[in-house]
């Protein structure tokens, strides 16, 4: 049977469909649109240009953000042509959230946070592939010498207070106590000139982005409409949750960044590989260019095999590989089963064995005397065992290791020089208890 490994990461759309809408419809991807029947006709035919917009609000792009990526990505791949723009302008303010206002941030910071965010999204686009090669923008371009004359006489003018306010994001901050500021408010504006810029520069004709920023998107089609007199489209791809109504897209409450500084390549596979089973299939539609049948045939092994998992570890290996490379993910799967005696822990590399140490069990800084620990010592500082009696008994009956080694002599130390790279510790009690000891960290 071909394991995940051994599969190369697709990157095409399903031939089955009669056209790119009709895919991004059964994918889930085509939550709310402007016109469905005119966006599916455009779709089908010549080729167009259309947009999504990032902005720089953080040093690196997350899941919700990977979701526009592929959408984008399967829009070139049939055909149509993409403008990736990192929001230069748009970044400073940062569109309205849900809660409370947001700290602007400094224009230096922004500016760093644009280059990296660029970086990211070239990985995902062909930004060489002919006629329809992707282009990279920036609104900083056309908005950062605008007047607040001009902005107020040229754009703002073609904008209704009434209807800006009905918008849902704006009307539950203006039902809040900290309500909301004139610079959030203006966000809906300044993204609705994007789309007429983008027109008037690019002939674009399409913005896709996630429904819960459907405001700002028909912000963009209005203005075109009453500026330019042309009917452009809009949609946006649904917020992702997970079966038990939780959000998707974190774990332990922290965001799934695509920066491996941020969130390393192991625990983004391991964030994948514990997909539940109610969820794996709708991942697989979303974030893999595996086809209609192939999806099926793993909904077939979810109901009749589950405990294989086998639709889990498709989805970690070709996501992670999409995002990290096959290679880096190669060394994830590898260390996941080391560290479970079933590899050798010798050949992983050092930010690979901290993030997998960094999900277990660990001893409380000051907990152990890093200038001579014990077997003992180990396995009581990081709870593997209550007592110091109770793990002399666990050695002596051959059920202690450290770094896959079994160790038979209670009095038996560890430094530096029997640690991986120096400092790493893996301690085993049995088959699956399993705790991390950093020799640096003591």
């Amino acid at each position: 049977m071909t394991t995940p490994g051994e599969i190369s990461v697709p990157q095409a759309n399903d031939p089955s469909f009669d056209n790119i809408w009709q895919e991004l419809k059964w994918r889930g991807l085509a939550h709310v649109s402007t016109d469905e029947q005119a966006l599916e006709k455009v779709l089908a035919g010549e080729p167009i240009t259309y947009y999504c917009g990032f902005d720089p609000t953080a040093a690196s792009l997350h899941l919700g953000h990977l979701v526009q990526l592929l959408v984008m990505r399967r829009l070139q791949l049939a055909g149509h042509k993409p403008l990736a723009l990192v929001g230069g302008f748009t970044g400073l303010i940062g569109d309205p959230r849900q809660t409370t206002e947001r700290t602007l941030n400094d224009k230096a910071l922004v500016a760093e946070w644009v280059n990296s965010l660029q970086d990211q999204v070239s990985n995902y686009l062909e930004f060489d592939a002919g006629d329809n090669a992707a282009t990279m923008v920036n609104n900083l371009d056309w908005t950062g010498q605008l007047s607040a004359l001009d902005f107020l006489r040229d754009i703002g003018k073609f904008f209704r207070v009434g209807t800006m306010i009905k918008k849902e994001i704006v009307a539950n901050r203006l039902e809040s106590e900290e309500g909301i500021s004139y610079t959030e408010f203006s966000y809906q504006i300044l993204q609705g000139y994007d789309f007429l810029e983008l027109y008037r520069r690019y002939g674009c004709v399409l913005q896709t982005g996630g429904s819960d920023q459907w405001g700002n998107l028909t912000s963009g089609t209005e203005l075109v409409r009453k500026v330019e007199g042309q009917h452009v489209h809009a949609f946006g791809t649904p917020l992702i949750t997970n079966a038990d109504g939780t959000k998707f897209g974190k774990s332990e409450g922290n965001a799934i960044w695509l920066d491996p500084e941020m969130c390393s390549p192991y625990t983004f596979y391991q964030f994948w590989l514990n997909t539940a089973d109610a969820d794996v299939i709708d991942r697989l539609k979303v974030f893999t260019f595996l086809t209609r049948d192939q999806i099926a045939d793993y909904e077939t092994k979810v109901k009749e095999q589950p405990h294989l998992r086998e639709a889990q570890k498709i989805l970690a290996w070709l996501v992670t590989s999409l995002v990290h490379g096959e290679e880096q993910t190669r060394q994830v799967i590898d260390a996941s089963a080391a560290l479970f005696g079933r590899g050798e822990l010798a050949h992983i590399d050092e930010q690979t064995l901290a993030a997998a140490g960094a999900e277990l069990p660990r001893p409380e800084r000051g907990a152990l005397d890093s200038s001579a620990l014990t077997i003992v010592d180990l396995l009581v500082a990081t709870g593997l065992e209550k007592s110091r009696s109770s793990a002399r008994r666990t050695v002596s009956d051959g059920g202690a290791s450290v770094n896959n080694e079994k160790i038979p002599d209670p009095e038996e130390q560890f430094g530096a020089e029997k640690a991986l790279h120096g400092k790493y510790l893996f301690v085993r009690r049995g088959k699956k208890n399993l705790a991390f000891v950093d020799l640096s960290a003591l």
